[in-house]
């Protein structure tokens, strides 16, 4: 989520890297450089829902294999 939002705040302009590399400011304040980064934040959430969502899927009853095959006319 960081990645989606950060690039566009007053932080992104005022980094340690911009700072200690007075060269990097043109690339790091370009839209398209931030666009990009913003991209890659809204590819990553995507991916992380997509990895979710077997978890929350409903299964139907057949789906779900039983427990033991146990014949309940055997003794143990």
């Amino acid at each position: 989520m960081l990645l989606i939002v950060l690039p566009w705040s007053a932080f992104w302009e005022r980094n340690y890297f911009v700072s200690l590399w007075p060269l990097l400011r043109p690339l790091v304040t370009n839209y398209f450089v931030r666009g990009a980064i913003s991209g890659l934040g809204f590819v990553n959430v995507f991916a992380g829902f997509a990895e979710l969502a077997p978890v929350f899927a409903v299964r139907s009853t057949g789906d779900v294999p039983p427990l033991q095959d146990v014949d309940p006319q055997v003794g143990p």
